[in-house]
């Protein structure tokens, strides 16, 4: 009984570190994402995936209606928001 426990000894360490420097902070940094976009409000300027700066004109509960310049607006699906700008 104690080899076949010391067999998989090394196996159960590798997914414990595997965890702890891989899904945990992973499932950390989801858990901040989906935070930031359910608090991105109007008047917010963000940063979209492929790097656009736009202001966010209208909240929706799929998409965000934003303005890339003046008169110039788009829908964004909302996962392709990469980050919020500060206001600083």
């Amino acid at each position: 009984m104690q080899q076949g426990i010391a067999q998989f000894l090394p196996l159960i360490l590798l997914f414990v570190i595997f965890y702890f420097l891989i899904i945990r902070p992973q499932q950390k940094q989801q858990k901040e994402h989906k935070a930031m976009l359910d608090s991105l409000t109007k008047g917010d300027r963000i940063v979209t995936t492929g790097g656009l700066i736009a202001k966010i004109v209208k909240v929706e509960e799929d998409f965000i209606k934003i303005e890339l310049s003046d008169g110039v607006f788009a829908k964004l699906d909302r996962p392709y928001v990469a980050r919020k700008l500060s206001d600083a």
